[in-house]
């Protein structure tokens, strides 16, 4: 039943995960569908190998960020 509202109405996403500063993942509130924005900045499904790109950037940000912080 709530594919059906996504079908209708569109689907209605939060953010899920904070990857950089630009890049994030989102989940749709009533299906749960999972996308993530892309390299020219659209919302592109998650797939396990954008998963795996969104972790490794996210290890680099975090790392880049703290070290700035102490410096």
């Amino acid at each position: 039943m709530k594919k059906v509202f996504c079908n209708i109405f569109g689907h209605h996403y939060s953010i899920s995960k904070k990857i950089t500063s630009h890049i994030k993942e989102y989940k749709c509130i009533h299906c749960q569908k999972r996308v993530t924005t892309d390299v020219s900045g659209n919302l592109s499904t998650l797939t396990p190998e954008l998963e795996d790109i969104n972790r490794t950037l996210e290890r680099i940000y975090q790392r880049r960020h703290n070290a700035q912080q102490v410096a």
